[in-house]
């Protein structure tokens, strides 16, 4: 009965309309007093809100939802953002994976990598070590001249030494710091990379690399 009347109401809204009105009819709830309403027209109170139209057997043929309020709209950007995030860092695993498997076609060849990085950085370390023990070396040297001085105007280029001295003495220090640092964090990298080398093979990582670039 309820449906039933309900299209009879629609209908005679319909027909009273006249033929200007006779195609659209709409059907929203008075935000007022929550009664339902149907009218030719939206009112300024229903911009917004939503609302039914309705076709001349009282049926629904389009339906508009209520727009978002400040706190839904910032609710769905957040979602959107998250998406978003979500699916740049799931293209960014591909890549890295993709490139893990192109670089490395067995875990053999990450343990020669990693032995070729270490060695590299040792020859670093060394260098380093080289270079700040001749500026110790320099320092002791010209902190002898300097003793010359103490009684006596020091000599603008013996100070001048001293100076360049000191900034070697701190430069090569702390680059013999980075490059003993850097032992740990290629370990670190190689171990990352072979954990999920063998991760990818485990899981059935397609075999589409390329041939592991030639040892030199």
């Amino acid at each position: 009965m309820h449906s039933r009347t309900f299209a009879a109401l629609a209908t005679c809204a319909l027909l009273a309309a006249g033929p200007a009105g006779a195609q659209k009819l709409y059907k929203y709830t008075d935000p007022a007093t929550g009664k339902t309403v149907y009218t030719e027209r939206l009112p300024i109170e229903a911009a917004g809100k939503a609302n039914e139209q309705l076709n001349r057997q009282g049926s629904v043929v389009r339906r508009e939802a209520a727009a978002p309020t400040a706190d839904e709209f910032a609710a769905r950007e957040a979602e959107r953002k998250r998406r978003l995030d979500e699916e740049a860092a799931a293209r960014e695993e591909k890549r890295k994976n993709q490139a893990l498997l192109n670089t490395y076609a067995s875990e053999k060849d990450i343990d020669e990598a990693r032995a070729r990085a270490l060695q590299a950085n040792d020859e670093a370390i060394k260098d380093a070590e080289r270079k700040l023990a001749d500026a110790q070396k320099r320092q002791k040297q010209l902190a002898g001249e300097a003793e010359f001085y103490q009684r006596k105007p020091m000599p603008s280029q013996l100070k001048l030494d001293i100076q360049n001295n000191q900034v070697e003495l701190r430069t090569h220090g702390e680059l013999l710091d980075a490059k003993r640092k850097d032992t740990v964090a290629i370990n670190a990298k190689y171990d990352e990379d072979k954990r999920r080398y063998v991760e990818l093979m485990k899981g059935g990582a397609v075999a589409t690399a390329a041939p592991s670039p030639a040892k030199k």
